[in-house]
This record gives C-alpha cells, structure tokens and sequence, in this order.
C-alpha cells in the first residue's frame, strides 16, 4: 500500500473527486491526506474524510492565505481538529517566492499553528518555500519555548541544510513529483540521504505530476511514480518503499493507523 500524504482534493471538480479517489485506488494507494488551507474551508476537509474511507484530513491556514483576516488562536485550531479523521495541523509555514502575505503575517501563522500542533498532539504540515533560514529558526525557537511538536515538511524542494537540521530536531521529510524532474538531482541527493525512517511520498495535486505526467493535472494515484524513482534512489524494491514510506506515515499521523 502506498500513501498519498499531502494531496487537495476540494480542488477538484466536485464531480469528479470520486473517480479520482477511485484511480488512486487501482494506483495501489490506500490512504490520502486532504489538506486545509483556510479554516473556512475545514467543514469541507472534514466532510470528504467521512465521506470517503481512506481519506483522512488536515485543518490549517496556508501561508499565501495569513493575511486574509484575523487569525485564529492556537487553541481556536486545535480544536478545529477535534475531530475524528482530522489527523493533523496545517498546511502553514513561509513562502517568500509568492510573498502573497505580509511576511510577519506568515510568521505569526507559523508560529500559531505550531503551538496549535501541540496543544493538539497532532503533527504540522509546513510548507517551506524559499524561506530555510527563517523556517528553521522558528522551529527552534518554538520548540525551545515550548516543548517538542511533530512535525513534516511536506512537497520538499528546499535545501540540504534545512532537511537535515529538520530532520535533527524530529521532522520527517515528504518528497512529491518534483524528485523525478530531470533538473531534480539536488532533490534527489538529498532523499537519497535521509534516514530511512523520516521519509514519506506525496502528490500535492492536483500540482506537480511527476514525469511521465508533467505538464498535466496531477492526482493521487500519481503517487506510485514519485515512490518508484524514490525507491531507486535509495537503492530498494518498490515493495520495501511502499511499506517502508506507509510504516512512517502511520508512525508520524497516529490517528490514522490501522484499529
């Protein structure tokens, strides 16, 4: 069985969201994770993972959405999660590439959702995009502050530094489509290098298809293509990657393992 960690299933047609869930299976992906990027959107999370049993779902604000209003407490979204398939916190985190907030708006954010992360006992998905240094230092900061939190950079194209400290202070790492893009290699080497037991794949549709589907809209099902050039790059079967990669998901989301 595989896991499609970080997938946007709202983002699809409404139409169309059970013939995608229905190819992931034939795909061989057993659980999917539907994200939340505004809390406006959680009813919606929450009513797809009742509605579907292998998906589960994450309640958050995403970074390009921190500057739309006020925002929540921490204790606002840790109960927002309190729900039964609600398995994490976020996505949040810093993009500095869209800059779509305010910077310290997207700081403030982060900040909340991690705290929310522990308040929870749920782990955070953090989306980190050309911002390692200030990503890094926030999580020291509030994991000095505050206590220890788990947590997973999830669609990973950042650098070597920030993957290895993550990994340091607890994090997993999820790589998507973009570890099989041929101007990947640094990516690659990185996943090559991780520890065996903090790797996770996922898609981010319906973003970033992996080769052979780039250029095309990506689904969950795609999953298996990011797994087999991930397996290759660390020298394993497919079959020991996909048990390898589903052990840590269950690992890292406990609320989603098997009764």
């Amino acid at each position: 069985m595989l896991v499609d960690s970080h997938c946007h299933l709202d983002y699809y047609v409404e139409a169309e969201i059970e013939q995608v869930i229905a190819r992931a299976r034939e795909a061989g992906v057993g659980r999917l994770v539907t994200i939340g990027v505004r809390m406006s959107q959680a009813a919606k999370v929450k009513e797809l993972t009742e509605r579907f049993p292998e998906v589960w779902g994450t309640v958050g604000i995403h970074p390009h959405n921190a500057g739309e209003g006020p925002l929540p407490t921490p204790e606002e979204i840790a109960a927002e999660a309190d729900h039964p398939r609600i398995i994490g916190i976020g996505e949040s985190g810093l993009d500095y590439f869209y800059d779509k907030a305010p910077r310290d708006a997207q700081a403030e954010n982060f900040r909340r959702h991690i705290r929310a992360a522990r308040l929870a006992g749920l782990p955070l998905a953090i989306h980190a995009r050309q911002a390692d240094e200030d990503i890094l230092a926030i999580l020291r900061q509030e994991r000095e502050q505050g206590g220890d939190f788990d947590f997973l950079l999830h669609c990973f194209s950042s650098g070597r530094e920030l993957a290895e400290k993550s990994v340091e202070l607890g994090g997993y790492v999820s790589f998507s489509g973009i570890l099989t893009f041929p101007r990947s290699q640094d990516i690659r080497d990185i996943a090559r290098d991780m520890p065996a037991d903090r790797l996770l794949v996922e898609t981010d549709s319906p973003y970033l298809a992996p080769v052979p589907f780039r250029g095309k809209r990506c689904e969950p099902g795609m999953v298996a293509h990011t797994a087999k050039v991930l397996a290759e790059v660390r020298g394993m079967g497919i079959a020991e990657l996909e048990a390898l990669t589903t052990d840590n998901f269950h690992r890292l989301f406990r609320k989603a393992r098997p009764a």
